[in-house]
């Protein structure tokens, strides 16, 4: 079967592409800026004292890096691509992705050249403000609601590094307190990843420890799609018929 004609050009659809675009050859030096490149280079070439996004072509990638070396060696032994987090003079604050370019033809030949893309680009400043919004949410409020009964309830996006914040605050109130249940609110969480369900399996295994017993409440339908089963950890609709559930157990202990 004969393949259809692909007549479409190569930097329309590089420029087509929401993300800003860098071609640089073998060599590391830049050759190509998609349209969306050139525009945030138009702000980005002044703080290394060039004119304009134009002045960009042509330069080495050296001449962007602090530690030239270790970036050459690091593109060098490319295979599929590097991921990195980037800090661009204390400005701007971006994710980069480095794919290698080879021929189509032969996927083992060396390298031709490298595309760069730069994905979510803000200031520092609106970098530092939305992490300081992000822990604000996540800022998980601990409250006495019952007699030896506290509750975290988690809003927003919770990762595993906001996760292990948790842990030992939790610990230390129980501790301190006397703590006997924990119960952990997920209404407000919009996103729950393997390293989340680590976290919570640690909060949980570590309150046991203590003879605290850590449940947990409000999951949405959505979001138990992604954190699916819990073993171990009991698991409730909501505060009302986790708060039930602890009462009772409370209740059985003194008979």
């Amino acid at each position: 079967m004969t393949e259809p004609l692909l007549n479409i050009n190569g930097t329309d659809a590089l420029n087509s592409i929401g993300e800003n675009i860098i071609i640089a050859d073998e060599n590391f030096n830049i050759i190509w800026l998609n349209s969306r490149a050139r525009k945030l280079f138009e702000s980005i070439a002044p703080l290394y004292n060039l004119k304009n996004a134009e002045e960009v072509i042509g330069k080495s990638m050296d001449f962007f890096h602090d530690h030239p070396s270790h970036q050459r060696q690091i593109m060098a032994g490319l295979q599929d691509g590097h991921r990195a987090r980037i800090y661009i003079k204390n400005t701007f604050v971006a994710d980069i992705v480095i794919s290698p370019i080879r021929s189509s033809q032969n996927e083992n030949q060396d390298i031709e050249g490298y595309m760069v893309m730069l994905m979510d680009v803000t200031t520092q400043a609106e970098e530092e403000k939305k992490m300081k919004k992000r822990i604000r949410e996540l800022s998980a409020p601990i409250l006495n609601i019952w007699d030896k009964t506290i509750a975290i309830t988690l809003v927003g996006e919770l990762d595993m590094d906001r996760g292990e914040t948790i842990i030992p605050a939790v610990l230390e109130e129980c501790s301190s307190k006397g703590i006997e249940y924990v119960m952990l609110s997920f209404r407000g969480v919009k996103q729950f990843d393997e390293s989340v369900r680590q976290t919570v399996v640690k909060l949980h295994d570590c309150l046991k420890l203590l003879g605290v017993q850590c449940i947990v409440v409000g999951i949405k339908p959505e979001l138990a799609v992604s954190i699916g089963e819990l073993k171990h950890i009991s698991t409730f609709r909501d505060a009302h018929e986790g708060l039930k559930y602890i009462m009772k157990l409370q209740e059985n202990l003194h008979k």
